[in-house]
């Protein structure tokens, strides 16, 4: 691999995953602290890649833990693999989170298209107890949030058996690491 090539590669394959549901990308692990000081992580889908800007964006509910958790504590870690590409990308950033505005009404015209449309609508937040008896009800209004993460570290490894690679990338540094 040529490290100045590098970057370019790594955004053009967040970019395909962007917009190729079955990319192994698409779907990457997003890791953050909650208030007790413990790490959190879980699956999210990603939604918008922006090279420019160095930022890639996330939808999730506004009543969401990890909403509150991304609030006090912006600084998390998203973990990509593709087992066809043997490739590790963990990438830190810094998570901000909009629960209004322009960025949010232009996701749920996306969102309220699609069947995913009522859990942003649910009456009950993630995580809440489902009634034994009462059937679960929609609201009028949504509860679509939209995390953008802007990053600021790529950490890439490549699993070869003629010998792994791994190198750094940021604004101020490009170069190779051990594995």
């Amino acid at each position: 691999m040529d490290l100045s090539a590098l970057p370019r590669t790594i955004w053009s394959e967040l970019a395909l995953a962007n917009d190729d549901r079955q990319h192994p990308w698409r779907t990457p692990v997003l890791a953050s602290i909650d208030s007790d000081g413990c790490p959190q992580a879980r699956t999210v889908v990603l939604r918008n890649v922006d090279r420019h800007a160095q930022t890639l964006q996330f939808f999730t509910d506004s009543r969401s833990p990890k909403v509150n958790q991304l609030r006090a504590s912006p600084q998390i870690q998203l973990v990509f693999w593709s087992k066809t590409l043997n490739w590790q990308v963990r990438i830190s950033a810094t998570a901000d989170i909009a629960t209004e505005g322009l960025e949010v009404d232009a996701a749920w015209e996306l969102v309220k298209k699609t069947p995913a449309r009522k859990d942003y609508l649910s009456d009950l937040a993630p995580g809440d107890a489902l009634p034994l008896k009462k059937k679960q009800t929609l609201g009028n209004n949504h509860h679509l949030a939209v995390i953008t993460a802007k990053v600021s570290r790529i950490d890439w490894l490549s699993l070869s058996y003629e010998g792994h690679q791994r190198a750094e990338i940021s604004v101020e540094k490009l170069h190779w690491l051990t594995p």
